[in-house]
This record gives structure tokens, C-alpha cells and sequence, in this order.
């Protein structure tokens, strides 16, 4: 009978560690996966010119969850003096004392152990080099946000370097489109957290956390601008590259279609109205991946 009860008690709580766990990891706010996720399926469908190796597939998408999650722990737990002051993160799971600092740090340890796992199945030595890389930035970029007034560039380079990795993984080597890719990844993170760090400059510049929102000031809207300009232009020119046909300079179109609304959406600089240009943004990638997809469906690689 004791022991019934003892589990009937142990069971609620341990359902309730695991749902603060969950949370932790972000697993019930997936938007930082999307937006890690396709430029991966951008790398991945141009190096394998719309058939990637199904096995290397697989692996890039368990690394996309592993890897968002483990960085949202560590995240958390660089971040667990500074939450408890921000509105919107003062209830995540450190902050709240929901879960014990060392509980997260030992969750961070295993998803990387998960993680380095997944790597050793890629059976390019360049891939498996490239991936050691990709884990000190994760690592890295939770804490350069007090010491440098551009920590995006940080995360940007973190998101996007899964480009190289697939097409090492795919290839062999990473060509020049790889790196196109990539910056264009990088120059799309910044645009995205730029929004994101917009909607908490107020909070941010309490505590002093960095961001580029309190670098660019009044002419956040205007750097952004810009930053879309770029990336569109560096979207045209990976579709010369790749030769890419109409449906993907579609994408493109309809892609800055999107950006002139985030731009419209963020006028006032409203914090919500700020925060959905960021969430708004995982529709840029997904629609680039599409002309992606559809050009390689319809429109077969032609010989070089």
C-alpha cells in the first residue's frame, strides 16, 4: 500500500521535471528550430542538387533538434542572473527555480554527447572537423553577448554553419556557393535577432546585455533595411550560381515581399509588433527552401 503511494506521488513529479525540462529546451517553442533548420535544407538540397543522401539527412535532422536544444540549456543557464529581471524570460525553467543550475548542465552534457555521437556518423573527415567547429560556437555564443555589441553576428555564425557541414557531408568540400550560402544565413540571423533584440532593448539595457538593437539605436530599422537588401542580393546570386530557375527567383520575390512587411510591422517599435517580425521570419526560410525544392523537382540540375 506504501509503496503504491509513493508512486502515485514520485509519478506527478517526475511528469513535471520532464515538462520543465521540455522547456528548457525550447520543445514548446520551436521557432529557433525552424529557423536553424532551413538554411540546413537549403545546404543540403544544393549539394545534393535536390537528392541529399538520405542517411546524411537523417543525421542533419536529429543535429538540428540536438543542437538548438543543448544551446538553449546552456543559454539559460549563462543567463540564469539575467532572466529573473526580463519580462518575457523572467518564468523559464533556471530563472523560476524550476530547475537546479547543475540539473541544466548536466542536460547540456548529455545532448552534446547525443550531438558528438551524431557527428561521428558522418564519414567525411572534413564534415567531422567542421562539426567541432559548430560546437564551440554553440558554446561560445551564450556568453559573448556581454562582451561584444554584435553578439548576432555570434549567433548567425553558429546558425549557419551547418551550411559548410552538409555540403562537406554531401560533397566532400566546401565550395564557394557553401560560404554563399552561409553569409547569406548569417546576414538573415542578424535581421531575425536584430527584431528579437529589439523587443527586449528596454530590459537589455538594464541589466547591460549587448545586442545589436542598442548598437544600431534609432537606425535599427534602417540597418535592417539594408541587411534584407543584402541578403536578397546574395539570394539572386546563389541562384546564378546553383543555376537556379523561375520558381526559386519566385521565392526570392515573394521573400522580399515578406521583409517589407516585417519593416511595416516594426514601424513603432513595438515590443510585441518587434518580437513577431522575428517569429514572422521562419516563413522567409521556408519559402526560399520551396523555390528550393520546386527547381529541383521541375527543373532537373543541368550538366555543367
Amino acid at each position: 500500500m506504501k509503496k503504491a503511494q509513493a508512486e502515485d506521488s514520485i509519478l506527478p513529479g517526475l511528469v513535471t521535471q520532464l515538462s520543465n525540462y521540455a522547456q528548457l529546451m525550447r520543445l514548446d517553442k520551436p521557432i529557433g528550430m525552424w529557423l536553424l533548420l532551413w538554411p540546413t535544407l537549403w545546404a543540403l538540397w544544393l549539394a545534393g542538387e535536390g537528392h541529399p543522401d538520405g542517411g546524411i539527412f537523417i543525421v542533419f535532422m536529429l543535429g538540428v533538434f540536438i543542437m538548438r536544444s543543448a544551446g538553449c540549456v546552456l543559454n539559460d543557464f549563462a543567463d540564469r542572473k539575467i532572466d529573473p529581471y526580463v519580462e518575457r524570460t523572467r518564468t523559464r525553467p533556471i530563472a523560476s527555480g524550476a530547475v537546479a543550475p547543475m540539473e541544466a548542465l548536466t542536460l547540456f552534457v548529455a545532448l552534446a554527447l547525443i550531438a558528438i555521437g551524431l557527428a561521428m556518423m558522418l564519414e567525411q573527415p572534413l564534415a567531422r572537423l567542421l562539426a567541432v567547429i559548430a560546437a564551440a560556437l554553440t558554446v561560445i555564443y551564450p556568453f559573448i553577448k556581454r562582451f561584444i555589441s554584435i553578439p548576432q553576428f555570434v549567433l548567425g555564425m553558429a546558425f549557419g554553419w551547418a551550411v559548410p557541414m552538409a555540403f562537406a557531408a554531401q560533397t566532400g568540400q566546401t565550395p564557394q556557393l557553401a560560404w554563399l550560402v552561409f553569409g547569406t544565413a548569417l546576414v538573415w540571423a542578424i535581421i531575425y535577432d536584430t527584431f528579437y533584440a529589439m523587443a527586449d532593448r528596454e530590459d537589455d539595457l538594464i541589466v547591460g546585455v549587448k545586442s545589436t538593437a542598442i548598437l544600431f539605436g534609432d537606425a535599427d530599422l534602417f540597418v535592417i533595411g539594408g541587411l534584407q537588401i543584402l541578403m536578397l542580393l546574395a539570394l539572386i546570386l546563389i541562384g546564378d550560381m546553383a543555376r537556379l530557375g523561375a520558381w526559386y527567383y519566385t521565392s526570392v520575390l515573394v521573400a522580399g515581399v515578406l521583409m517589407a512587411y516585417h519593416q511595416w510591422l516594426a514601424r513603432d517599435r513595438l515590443s510585441g509588433n518587434c518580437f513577431d517580425a522575428f517569429l514572422h521570419n521562419h516563413y522567409i526560410g521556408m519559402i526560399v527552401f520551396i523555390g528550393i525544392a520546386l527547381h529541383y523537382t521541375f527543373n532537373p540540375a543541368l550538366p555543367a
